[in-house]
């Protein structure tokens, strides 16, 4: 996909995400919409994956450390095909494989993840497997800011530089705000581009939230390099829903049914104006 059309895209996962929310009384509402662009980027531009063929071996790894916020993800791999989109509808019910945090009995989920820091050990141990194997596949780690308190990633982070992991990528998804505050406010753990260069990482910082960063970013990652990488990606909590973003109360809450209904008018006003650019710019070449 174009930039243009990712944007579509991911305005059209932040509806399908808060209509899942809504419709089961339960869900992650402010991180999974701020991480949605990041996701929409590697899903439908950089990745290497296949929704027919969810165990290719040579397929790029993807581990939501931060799994709480998986409604996008859900969206996204109902979108894509790795399984019936209708189930969508059974989000949070008893029962459904689509719990609230990723389960790999769903195609298209590496690993069970919920608890807090242990996404990133995992990935240092598939980028190892991919080098040592000679596979070639690359693993993408999204964690959270709050999520960089625990000291379980600060081991993988060691172990990543140690390793030399260069097919490594860490995102943190770094919308400064967590369950019960700010992230500088329960447990600040700035600067984190000195700490993580400081563990021997190639440090990246970017607007997580546009899509033209966030593509020439992984565009640009080399993974022949002797270093992992780490993205700092600033975003917003609650992104693409006025009344949800920035809103620490937004971190687990479910809209009504007037919200769901404004935050769709608002996300299909975006998408008509994407659309518009769109036809311009094909009017225009």
């Amino acid at each position: 996909m174009d930039i243009i059309n990712l944007k579509i895209k991911a305005a059209q996962i932040r509806i399908d995400l808060m209509q899942m929310i809504t419709r089961a009384q339960a869900g992650h509402t402010g991180g999974s919409l701020s991480n949605t662009d990041i996701l929409t980027a590697l899903y439908y531009k950089i990745m290497k994956h296949s929704p027919e063929n969810s165990k290719l071996e040579n397929r790029d790894r993807f581990i939501a450390s931060k799994g709480h916020s998986v409604e996008s993800l859900w969206c996204i791999l109902a979108d894509l095909g790795y399984f019936p989109k209708e189930e969508l509808e059974t989000f949070s019910q008893f029962g459904s494989r689509l719990i609230g945090h990723p389960n790999n009995k769903v195609p298209g989920i590496e690993m069970n993840t919920g608890a807090l820091g242990h996404g990133l050990s995992i990935s240092v141990g598939m980028a190892l497997a991919s080098r040592r194997e000679q596979i070639g596949y690359k693993v993408y780690c999204l964690m959270g800011d709050g999520e960089q308190a625990e000291g379980s990633i600060w081991e993988a982070a060691m172990a990543g530089a140690h390793y030399k992991l260069g097919n490594l990528v860490g995102i943190v998804d770094m919308n400064g705000l967590q369950i019960s505050g700010s992230t500088s406010d329960v447990l600040s753990s700035d600067p984190l581009n000195e700490k993580w260069a400081a563990f021997g990482w190639n440090v990246i910082e970017i607007d997580g939230n546009c899509m033209e960063e966030l593509v020439a970013t992984f565009e640009a990652i080399d993974s022949t390099s002797d270093k992992p990488t780490l993205i700092l990606a600033k975003t917003v909590k609650g992104k693409g829903v006025s009344f949800a973003e920035n809103q620490v109360g937004w971190h687990h809450k479910v809209p009504t049914e007037e919200q769901l209904q404004s935050a769709v008018a608002e996300l299909q006003q975006q998408i008509d104006s994407y659309r518009k650019e769109l036809v311009a710019n094909e009017y225009n070449s």
